[in-house]
């Protein structure tokens, strides 16, 4: 059904939502939809220059390591008296 539209459907379906919602509305939209784009844009750089932060290898001190054990690290009998 949609392979028969054509250059000319195209152009009919084009007019028709100009006369419907305006310029100024469409012009509006598409700024919006570009702000959009801009901003997932952003996101993505963020998200990618935290994920590079995270594989950072990082020198960690034997103090440091005994200060950041967990429970789940700690022997089963120190589990136990907790």
């Amino acid at each position: 059904m949609l392979n028969n539209i054509g250059i000319p459907g195209l152009l009919l379906i084009a007019v028709v939502v100009l006369v419907l919602f305006g310029r100024g509305k469409i012009s509006q939209l598409m700024g919006d939809v570009g702000k959009g784009i801009t901003s997932f844009k952003r996101g993505m750089a963020e998200g990618q220059e935290e994920d590079k932060q995270l594989e950072e290898p990082r020198d960690v001190t034997p103090a440091e390591a005994a200060t950041t054990r967990t429970a789940e690290t700690a022997p089963a009998d120190a589990r136990d008296r907790t």
